[in-house]
């Protein structure tokens, strides 16, 4: 999403994230929890978007510091709060994900007002195109659907490029693995998203890694069926992985 690629003139004042936790460390196991897991990284973390709703809070966050991590790891990162103000503590969830609209789609699951978690397109390259949004919107309401196996972000600026493998929690779906390639023209700085379908793990993980050492071909097109009438979504069980790359 952030990039030193991005055009100085493109540039957003980059807001930093408060999590609101300064009263709330009655319980010290459940904060230094939340400290190596998520706040460690604090000032690194930029909210793409965030809700609040009485005692919850929901963040979509890119987190710089992912980049200096193992290669490939996700760069964004979901987290939800649950305040008790009485007990001066609080409760928490958090999920490292590939892409925004994964993030979305989590958080959603978890409560979140579908409508009030829209991103901040300022803060990173904006859709490139309709497809682009249609495929993010499709992907931030149906989470319960696939799972996610692997992915790889890549934030080379030569080629920026995430790819995501998902598997069909529904064994009858068409193209049970699906291929998520979201990719970043740096020259007008904004970003596509585009899916592929594939009958086994192995064709959709062999078209990852063709992808990121620039071999693949065209994603193939999903394969439509009368009974399915939703077709990407979030990850909860793995497929295989494929294996480990580095920079």
């Amino acid at each position: 999403m952030l990039s030193p690629t991005e055009p100085a003139t493109n540039r957003k004042a980059t807001p930093q994230v408060d999590f609101e936790l300064d009263d709330l460390h009655a319980d010290e196991e459940r904060y230094l929890d939340f400290y190596r897991e998520v706040g460690v990284h604090e000032d690194s973390l930029v909210p793409l978007a965030a809700h609040h709703d009485g005692p919850n809070s929901y963040y979509v966050l890119f987190d710089r510091s992912a980049t200096w991590g193992h290669p490939g790891m996700a760069q964004v990162l979901a987290v939800h709060l649950q305040r008790d103000h009485e007990k001066q503590t609080f409760s928490f969830e958090q999920a490292p994900l590939p892409l925004p609209a994964m993030a979305q789609s989590w958080l959603i699951l978890r409560g979140c007002p579908p409508d009030a978690i829209d991103l901040d397109h300022q803060l990173g390259p904006p859709p490139a195109d309709d497809a682009t949004r249609s495929l993010e919107r499709r992907l931030a309401g149906d989470g319960e659907h696939y799972a996610m196996g692997y992915s790889y972000t890549s934030d080379d600026p030569d080629d920026m490029v995430i790819v995501v493998a998902l598997r069909a929690l529904d064994e009858r779906a068409p193209s049970p693995f699906r291929v998520l390639v979201e990719e970043v023209d740096t020259e007008t700085w904004t970003h596509t998203l585009r899916e592929g379908g594939f009958d086994t793990a192995g064709e959709a993980l062999q078209w990852c890694d063709d992808r990121l050492t620039g071999e693949a071909g065209p994603l193939p097109r999903v394969r439509a069926a009368a009974t399915v009438s939703r077709s990407a979504g979030v990850a909860k069980a793995p497929v295989p992985h494929a294996p480990s790359r580095s920079r």
